[in-house]
């Protein structure tokens, strides 16, 4: 069940565009920064019509506004792995995480979908930003731990979660309960700008403040990039499966 208001998922003030196809990282060549404090190495970019559409591994690109990019500056080489910044709240992302040996180690694709489709509705958030940020959290592992602590499927710090009223991080309903609960609170914080409520989960909120846009971490930026992918791709499939002409794929509320 979809609700009836939608937050829209943008960048720079420019929604983002729905990619033809989910392809491995590649090799960057430019580091491109945005207007709203928001980074992106990509492999080249593209002139479209009024738009500038910044590609960062084979047919994936960020579209937006040309006078949105402040600079480019040349990088030789692939970025480097991601470096923990002390100022983190906490570390997300598959591989981040290491998995415990108890059991149920995972849910079925249904009991996924159900408890997505209820924390969706009760926080009026599409259901496929909330899959798309548990996949680059824990993977869909129930039991994710990460190196500082934060734990089950949205990651949630102890503190964090104490403060959501989760007693219990590793059952499932209550972990995306609390974590739907925090997002949405992002969500409201920062206007519906999806990009910076993200990443907002990643990195906190005190550090999206402090740099008024998307903060300058290669972890917190590659993490934001992750997530629309996997959201744009989410919408994507969704599109080819029931085609119902076309509809605007960049929204999350």
């Amino acid at each position: 069940m979809r609700s009836s208001l939608h937050r829209k998922l943008r960048v720079g003030g420019a929604a983002l565009a729905v990619v033809a196809a989910v392809s491995p990282m590649a090799r960057a060549g430019e580091h491109v920064v945005l207007k709203n404090g928001f980074a992106i190495d990509c492999v080249r970019r593209e002139t479209v019509g009024d738009r500038m559409r910044l590609y960062t591994g084979g047919e994936n690109y960020l579209e937006v506004a040309p006078d949105a990019v402040v600079r480019v500056e040349m990088v030789a080489d692939a970025p480097a792995e991601p470096v923990k910044e002390a100022a983190l709240a906490k570390p997300a992302g598959p591989m981040n995480v290491t998995v415990t040996k108890l059991t149920p180690s995972r849910l079925t694709q249904e009991e996924m979908h159900t408890m997505l489709a209820g924390a969706g509705t009760e926080h009026n958030i599409d259901e496929d930003l909330l899959a798309s940020l548990v996949k680059a959290e824990s993977g869909g592992q129930v039991r994710a731990v990460s190196r500082t602590g934060a734990r089950g499927l949205m990651q949630l710090m102890p503190g964090t979660a104490s403060e959501l009223g989760v007693k219990d991080a590793f059952e499932p309903h209550e972990n995306v309960a609390g974590g739907s609960a925090y997002l949405d609170q992002l969500l409201t914080r920062y206007h519906d700008n999806v990009a910076l409520a993200v990443a907002a989960y990643n990195a906190g909120p005190r550090a999206v403040d402090r740099y008024h846009g998307v903060p300058p971490y290669r972890e917190t930026q590659a993490y934001v990039a992750r997530v629309i992918r996997e959201f744009n791709r989410r919408k994507l499939a969704a599109q080819r499966a029931v085609p119902t002409g076309v509809a605007s794929l960049a929204q999350a509320r």
